[in-house]
């Protein structure tokens, strides 16, 4: 193994009994937490730490698992698709899973609702293993800690206050945003005043966001989550707004009649969804939508087909069939999708309704269709919620130390 120094080209993987062989690349590269670990162990105690026992002779390594579950999560690996093996128990194959590095997400969609219906009858949660540190060099371990601080709120005191002072600002700064906009607050003390407080904000977030981009491990992946996007598109515009502002001057027409910089800085509320790292809800939420895309698209599939034929026969029958007595608000196909929209979701503002006999058949028809079709997809959405939070839920809950550890510490 290449930061080993004992072993051969070839690795061995004993399972249960039945034998598997690598290349030290391949094994390099497997999507298994636990094997990559395992390549880059540098004496026999580390191994044996992962393994339960090693051959020397043939550079084969034990484990003491269940080798059928595993021969299906080599079948992930090859093919990219993971199932429960058959006739046996969700649980025992999910900690397997665990135990080899993968997570409830690597599984099929069938198998996830498994899974999440078997955990929830029997209340039961699984930790997966963290992967040790061994031995860090001090520099290294402080920057461990700062990233935990910024990046995880639970995970120690200081993190929870810092993540209180961000939530504080993240408040203050969305109040003053609202206050902004009352015909009160227009005048020349108070937009001073906003100014000051706006600046101290957007000077707490710039510098959240670039020690967090400093102590990240990987700055490419850093720059690619939606979070970390979603924080620079609420930074940038007040900065851009600034130096307009200061290279135009402040009662010029280009800010007074600048339709982009007033855009730019109702972008500022984007600093709400700031509120995802610190709340559970949202990060339900968030994952929920990434893992359920499949069923959001149906969802919308749904409506635009509905959409299409009601707001069609709408038109016809409102419209199009008696020159007399024309309805004025179905004049074309795509103002009756309005109304078919509104009729669907049951909210009814009752800008726009029918007059005819047969359109009112057809608003009762589209409103019992639209509830039929959007509970459809609704029941595999709300399992993919609870399946979420409870993750993230027993997640939060591992990395939240005890206060008397902290103060140890």
């Amino acid at each position: 193994v290449t930061n080993m120094k004992f072993g051969s080209s070839l690795c061995i993987l004993n399972v249960g009994g039945r034998r598997f062989s690598f290349s030290t690349e391949l094994m390099k590269h497997l999507p298994l937490s636990r094997l990559s670990r395992l390549h880059r162990c540098v004496s026999e105690s580390e191994l044996l730490e992962l393994c339960d026992d090693y051959d020397r002779d043939r550079n084969e390594f034990f484990f003491d698992r269940h080798s059928e579950a595993f021969s299906f999560i080599m079948l992930y690996v090859q093919y990219g698709k993971l199932r429960f093996v058959p006739h046996m128990c969700e649980l025992s194959f999910y900690n397997e899973m665990l135990y080899w590095g993968l997570e409830s997400a690597d599984l099929q969609l069938c198998c996830q609702r498994r899974l999440d219906e078997r955990m929830s009858d029997c209340f039961v949660h699984f930790f997966p293993e963290e992967e040790p540190r061994g031995h860090e060099e001090p520099q290294s371990h402080w920057l461990e800690r700062m990233r935990r601080t910024f990046e995880e709120p639970t995970s120690s005191l200081a993190a929870q206050i810092l993540a209180l002072v961000s939530v504080l600002f993240v408040v203050i700064s969305m109040v003053m945003m609202c206050a902004s906009t009352l015909p009160d607050w227009k005048t020349a003390e108070t937009l001073d005043q906003h100014r000051v407080i706006e600046a101290v904000c957007i000077g707490w977030f710039t510098a959240e966001c670039i020690v967090r981009f400093l102590v990240s491990r990987d700055k490419c992946e850093f720059v690619r989550r939606p979070l970390n996007i979603i924080d620079l598109l609420a930074i940038t515009p007040y900065y851009v707004s600034v130096t307009v502002s200061t290279l135009t001057g402040e009662n010029s027409q280009l800010q007074r009649a600048g339709v982009t910089l007033r855009v730019l800085r109702i972008m500022r509320i984007f600093w709400v969804i700031k509120l995802a790292r610190h709340f559970l809800g949202l990060q339900t939420l968030g994952l929920t939508l990434r893992r359920c895309y499949r069923e959001m698209m149906m969802l919308l599939v749904f409506i635009f087909v509905a959409m299409a034929i009601f707001s069609a026969l709408a038109q016809l029958l409102e419209h199009g069939l008696d020159l007399e007595t024309r309805n004025p608000d179905y004049a074309s196909i795509p103002a009756a999708c309005w109304w078919v929209i509104i009729s669907m979701t049951t909210v009814g503002y009752g800008d726009m309704y029918p007059v005819t006999v047969a359109g009112r058949v057809l608003g009762g028809l589209c409103v019992v269709s639209g509830i039929v079709l959007l509970a459809l997809p609704i029941t595999f959405i709300y399992h993919s919620f609870v399946q979420c939070y409870h993750e993230l839920k027993v997640r939060s809950t591992r990395c939240t130390p005890s206060l008397s550890t902290e103060f140890i510490d």
